[in-house]
């Protein structure tokens, strides 16, 4: 041992130096100790990413199904009844309203509108079975958005932009509100479309990696052969398989330790032990062959031209019942430049009775109160004939509609003009929509950030008004 003869009116320098040299070894130790301890509290209190929050203020709805039509349904012949256009069928279109050389003679709906329910809301007869829930329907028929191009468009309405990569209206909503089954995706996108932006459309872009959308299925194939990839193991049990993802995900975490922050390496643990945990519920919840016969056929599922999409909405129901967040299921396509008469009917009678189901089904089950059922496509189409059997792309004026979760049924909101080629009263953006999505799930479209690239990002960029009018 060394000793230093330490006199209080005397120390050398030599002998400072050496005391005060002791002390850093213990303050080394003590730092780390601390950074140690620090880490392991961390561990435990970390609070889960998909945990249920609480929204911002009192929510209407808990969940959201959105029924994307993707390619573009034409409004005035659905939702947007213009008894003007048929007067005028044949005539050239008002000055100013057309696209000069490239617009057609006016073609007035081949189909009869009627009033329906207590309401009187105005539908197509393309939609008998819907027809019977008018009354808990909310129609916008002063829709519109940027861009007349099917990507631009779709992107903008699932994304709230075309120009930049940015999460989309399912991974904000999540990432807001959490979800309510730990075992299950809390976004889930059914037979999502390839094109038009694909996997955007469900991304989570810079937010974390844990609130993009699970895919499952895929455009143009039967959803009743689907199945949700990587979440089983053929040759490994489940204890081997936690011994398998323990190894795995200690080496993970030994790389985020040295890192400190590294948001895909947190995605990959988090959505490592989400799939472990999805592989004993999604299948659960994905096999229908618990349902009634009497359900099975609500949906029509089993009937000819509904079965597919049938089956989607009741997966939907089925989802959301568990616990899930915010599902999507997709119809297409509705880009009727010819054979409308043929193919718009085709489409309407596949969705008109899957869509009635599942509205009574969620009613039925008290689902439909606190659930937001969102039907739209990214645009319009014109009033004008494209050939003689056709209608182009329309941004200016369309159509879409909420059911539940708050809303006013019973209700058409907004107007296009006499002919529908553009919105002019009760407009509605796409940046209108989205906040008036959020608000009926009790959050702040302003408030609902994310701190990325120095900004704090949101949905709806600098825009977008919630429509009060339309909201219970």
């Amino acid at each position: 041992m060394i000793r230093y003869a330490v006199t209080p009116d005397h120390v050398s320098r030599r002998t400072a130096l050496q005391l005060g040299t002791c002390g850093f070894g213990y303050l080394a130790f003590a730092g780390l100790a601390a950074q140690e301890a620090a880490a392991r509290d961390a561990e435990v209190t970390k609070p889960n990413p998909l945990a249920a929050k609480p929204p911002h203020f009192a929510a209407k709805a808990k969940r959201v199904i959105f029924l994307c039509m993707t390619g573009g349904p034409s409004h005035v012949d659905t939702f947007d009844h213009k008894p003007r256009l048929t007067a005028d069928d044949g005539k050239a279109p008002p000055s100013g309203t057309g696209r000069g050389a490239f617009a057609g003679k006016l073609l007035g709906s081949p189909w009869k509108f009627k009033k329906h329910g207590k309401s009187g809301l105005w539908m197509s007869e393309l939609f008998p079975e819907l027809g019977a829930h008018a009354d808990e329907m909310c129609v916008l028929n002063g829709m519109h958005t940027n861009v007349p191009a099917h990507p631009q468009a779709f992107l903008q309405l699932h994304t709230g932009t075309s120009q930049f990569v940015r999460p989309s209206l399912g991974a904000w909503t999540l990432y807001g509100l959490g979800t309510e089954n730990q075992n299950l995706p809390g976004f889930v996108s059914v037979n999502p479309p390839t094109g038009n932006g694909g996997a955007q459309n469900y991304g989570s872009a810079f937010l974390p990696a844990i609130y993009q959308g699970t895919r499952i299925g895929n455009e143009g194939r039967s959803v009743s052969s689907a199945k949700l990839s990587n979440i089983a193991n053929p040759r490994l049990g489940p204890d081997a398989q936690r011994s398998q993802l323990d190894f795995v995900q200690a080496l993970n975490k030994e790389r985020l330790e040295r890192d400190q922050v590294n948001p895909q390496v947190e995605g990959v643990i988090e959505s490592y032990e989400l799939a472990f945990r999805m592989q004993r519920d999604v299948p659960k919840v994905m096999d229908l062959s618990g349902e009634t016969k009497e359900t099975m056929a609500l949906y029509g599922v089993g009937g000819t031209g509904t079965d597919d999409f049938g089956r989607q909405c009741l997966l939907a129901r089925r989802f959301v019942e568990a616990g899930v967040r915010y599902v999507e299921v997709t119809h297409g396509n509705w880009d009727q430049h010819r054979n409308l008469r043929t193919d718009l009917a085709r489409h309407t009678a596949a969705i008109d009775k899957p869509i009635a189901g599942l509205l009574a089904d969620l009613k039925r089950r008290g689902l439909l109160a606190d659930t937001l059922v969102v039907w739209s496509g990214e645009f319009g189409r014109t009033p004008f004939a494209q050939g003689t059997d056709g209608r182009d792309h329309n941004n200016k004026g369309f159509s879409a509609w909420l059911a539940g979760g708050g809303v006013k049924g019973g209700l058409t909101y907004g107007a296009t003009d006499e002919h529908g080629f553009a919105a002019v009263t009760g407009r509605v953006h796409t940046h209108d929509f989205h906040a008036t999505i959020l608000h009926l799930l009790g959050l702040n479209h302003e408030k609902l950030t994310y701190r990325y690239a120095g900004r704090d990002f949101r949905l709806t960029d600098v825009a977008g008004n919630v429509v009060k009018d339309v909201v219970a």
